[in-house]
C-alpha cells in the first residue's frame, strides 16, 4: 500500500524537476549572447577534440618545416596563411585550442574542488578555522596570478605542465572566498539546524545539505574563470615560459608572429583573434549562466 503513493511522490518529484529545467532553458535561450557563447564554446571544444580529422595538415601541429613556402597569405590552400617555418596557421590554431583547453581543465580541475573544500570547512566551522583558512587565502589573492605563475615557471623549467603547476597553485583561493562567503550565512538557516537535530553527520551537511546551494554560483565562477585562465596561459606563452616550441600554443603563436609585423600580420593576428573568441565564448556563457541563476560573483 505504501509503495504507490511513494511511486506518486517520486512522479510529481520528476515532474517538478522537468519544469524547472525547462523554464530555466527557456531563461537562458532567451538570451541571444548566452546562446552565442555556448555555440562558440561547443564549436571551438568540437574542433579541438577531432583537431587531427579537420586540420587540413594535421602534421604540422609538430615538428614540421616547409622553407619554400614560409610566410605565405592567407589563400585557398591555408586559409590564414602560413607560418616563418612553412605551418599552415589555421592547423596550429585548431590544436593549440586543444592545449587551451587542457591547462582549463586542469587549474580548474585542481582548484575548484580544493577551493570549495576549504571553503565549506572555513565557512562550517567558524572560529580558529574560518580565521586560519582565510588568512592563508587573503596572503594568496595578494599575490597576482600572472606575476606569481611567471616566478614559478621562471624557477622551474618552462612547460605546459609547469604552467598548469603555477596556476593551478593560486586560483582555489577565489574559490576558498567565495564558498565561504555562502556557507557562513547557510550555516544559520533552519535546514542546516534541522539536519543537526536529527543527527546528520558533518559530512552529510556540508555536501548533501550546504553543498548545492553553493553549486549555481560555482558554475558561473568557473565558467568565467575559463577565460581568464586562457588569458593566462597565452601570456606566460607569450614571454616564453609557457608552450615551447614547436608546440602550437596560441600565445607562442602571437609572440613568433610579432617578428614578421607588419607585412606577415596574419600569424599574430589571426592567432590572438582565436584566444578573443575562446575567452569571449566563455564570458558571454558565463554572463547568461549569472543572470539565469541570479547570483553575482566577483570577477
Amino acid at each position: 500500500m505504501s509503495a504507490e503513493p511513494a511511486s506518486v511522490l517520486d512522479r510529481v518529484v520528476s515532474a517538478e524537476r522537468r519544469e524547472l529545467w525547462q523554464r530555466s532553458w527557456k531563461r537562458f535561450t532567451s538570451r541571444p549572447m548566452s546562446v552565442i557563447g555556448l555555440g562558440i564554446i561547443v564549436a571551438i571544444v568540437l574542433l579541438a577534440v577531432f583537431a587531427p580529422v579537420v586540420a587540413p595538415y594535421p602534421e604540422h601541429a609538430g615538428k614540421f618545416t616547409d622553407f619554400s613556402n614560409t610566410l605565405q597569405p592567407p589563400s585557398v590552400d591555408h586559409p590564414l596563411g602560413t607560418d616563418h617555418v612553412g605551418r599552415d596557421v589555421l592547423s596550429r590554431i585548431l590544436f593549440g585550442y586543444r592545449l587551451s583547453l587542457m591547462l582549463v581543465g586542469v587549474v580548474l580541475g585542481f582548484g575548484v574542488p580544493v577551493g570549495v573544500l576549504l571553503g565549506l570547512v572555513a565557512g562550517y566551522y567558524g572560529g580558529w578555522t574560518e580565521t586560519i583558512i582565510m588568512r592563508a587565502t587573503d596572503t594568496a589573492l595578494a599575490l597576482p596570478p600572472l606575476v606569481m605563475a611567471l616566478a614559478i615557471t621562471s624557477a622551474l623549467e618552462p612547460t605546459l605542465t609547469n604552467a598548469m603547476i603555477a596556476i593551478a597553485a593560486l586560483w582555489w583561493t577565489w574559490h576558498a572566498r567565495l564558498v565561504q562567503s555562502i556557507v557562513a550565512s547557510e550555516r544559520s538557516e533552519e535546514y542546516v539546524q534541522a539536519a543537526k537535530l536529527a543527527g546528520a553527520s558533518t559530512p552529510h551537511i556540508l555536501f548533501r545539505e550546504i553543498l548545492p546551494n553553493t553549486l549555481s554560483p560555482i558554475l558561473v565562477k568557473v565558467t568565467l574563470d575559463a577565460g581568464f585562465v586562457i588569458l593566462i596561459g597565452a601570456g606566460l606563452s607569450f614571454i616564453g615560459v609557457g608552450v615551447q616550441p614547436p608546440q602550437p600554443g596560441l600565445g607562442t603563436m602571437v609572440s613568433q608572429g610579432t617578428s614578421y609585423l607588419p607585412d606577415s600580420w596574419w600569424v599574430s593576428v589571426f592567432a590572438g583573434l582565436a584566444i578573443f573568441v575562446l575567452v569571449m565564448g566563455f564570458n558571454m556563457l558565463g554572463d547568461g549562466l549569472r543572470d539565469l541563476f541570479d547570483v553575482e560573483v566577483n570577477r
